[in-house]
């Protein structure tokens, strides 16, 4: 007499098997979001528009100048007073009030009484390890130069109009470089950077604008404007070109900020911030 096995212990056996394989697509597995959405690219418009090729107006961007008469001792920039170089600038431009190397004719007699008090120029009291003072062309009191005595003290002293020099290496070739902020009427701010080679110093930058702010992210300057819009300001970023030799506003934003702690949101672009270039009509 033949017997059969019941086929019920191998279907006994298949049923859990298939439960726990089925359990494995639970939780943590990665799930469809439906279709992708097709990417389109920007459209160009009035496409048999001829393109310009020429600026509509000379910034001077990319415009650098060597200050005459400063040999570097032990190579350090940190050596020089930034008075001298602004007066050193200033001889070589007497006649020059437009452009990255216009100073106002006040301001620039101001400069030339900075220091009578008997400083001796720069004052070099705090600030000159790099980590620089507390005024940072923010705005505070007597941000249009013209506070205090007449050009009394050195860089950096309430009566002068050049603020306390700053230094980092913005250009990569591991030495600093030089910053003055020079306080210019109607709250405006000058900023300049210098570099040097050897014995021969550089602008490498200068620009003006009605500045709420100055900061360094790494080897990038950003300067902080003001905007006509309430809640809004301007924020550029300028940054070392090796190809031009120059600081260059790479970066350029119209940004909303949230309330006094000026945090920025939504960027959008702006028209560059550099000063016109000498004999330029603005």
């Amino acid at each position: 007499m033949s017997h059969r096995r019941p086929r019920r212990s191998g279907i006994a056996v298949l049923l859990p098997l298939a439960v726990l394989l089925g359990a494995c697509g639970n939780p943590g597995d990665l799930e469809s979001a439906g279709p992708a959405t097709t990417a389109v690219g920007p459209a160009r418009l009035w496409p048999d528009l001829p393109p310009a090729s020429t600026p509509a107006y000379d910034y001077g961007e990319a415009e650098t100048e060597t200050v005459d008469g400063f040999a570097l001792p032990r190579d350090d920039i940190r050596t020089l007073d930034p008075l001298a170089v602004l007066r050193a600038q200033a001889e070589q431009h007497p006649d020059t009030f437009t452009g990255p190397l216009a100073l106002d004719e006040d301001t620039a007699k101001k400069i030339t009484r900075c220091g009578s008090d008997g400083s001796g120029g720069s004052d070099r009291s705090d600030g000159s390890d790099g980590s620089g003072g507390s005024d940072d062309g923010s705005g505070a009191s007597g941000s249009d130069g013209s506070d205090g005595a007449d050009g009394a003290g050195g860089a950096g002293s309430q009566g002068c109009p050049v603020l306390k020099e700053q230094y980092r290496d913005l250009t990569g070739d591991g030495r600093d470089d030089l910053i003055i902020g020079i306080r210019l009427p109607d709250d405006q701010l000058a900023v300049r950077v210098f570099t040097h080679e050897g014995d021969e110093l550089t602008q490498i930058m200068s620009t003006s604008d009605a500045v709420t702010g100055v900061e360094l992210a790494g080897r990038d300057l950003v300067i902080r404007a003001v905007s006509g819009i309430p809640g809004y300001e301007y924020r550029t970023v300028w940054s070392w070109d090796r190809h031009q030799e120059a600081m260059l506003p790479t970066k350029d934003e119209f940004l909303r900020v949230d309330g006094a702690a000026g945090t920025p949101k939504s960027p959008a672009p702006r028209p560059p911030t550099a000063s016109p270039a000498p004999g330029s009509t603005p």
